[in-house]
């Protein structure tokens, strides 16, 4: 693909840490929809309420969809998405969780240009 075809698609990430207050009604209403999924074969769904029954973050995966997050927003068509829960430890005090450390690309760390014993040229081979 050429810069031009690839730069019209972003990857957006989104993290999200979120307190469940109210177990009951999370799983409640995660079921509510599970039930309402009148395409989902029995054999998927049975496990699937069943995860939901025992797990809030499982119940949490199945209420957030990333489909709704993006479905009204102009000029974009959702190509591919992927999301996952679980419950962790959560302290907002604690370094672990600056949300403002993915700012840096992972490729930009360390990578100071002209630094290095080249002059900061690439070398082939």
């Amino acid at each position: 693909m050429s810069t031009a075809e690839t730069s019209r698609f972003v990857r957006l990430r989104v993290e999200l840490v979120l307190e469940v207050t109210d177990e009951e009604a999370v799983t409640k209403a995660a079921l509510r929809r599970l039930a309402a999924e009148s395409d989902m074969p029995a054999a998927e769904r049975v496990p699937a309420e069943s995860a939901v029954r025992e797990d809030a973050a499982e119940a949490l995966a199945y209420l957030v969809d990333p489909f709704d997050l993006v479905g009204e927003v102009p000029g974009v068509d959702l190509q591919q998405a992927s999301w996952s829960s679980e419950q962790v430890e959560y302290d907002p005090d604690s370094p672990d969780w600056d949300l403002d450390e993915d700012d840096v690309d992972e490729g930009d760390a360390g990578d100071d240009e002209g630094d290095g014993e080249d002059g900061g040229r690439v070398s082939g081979g």
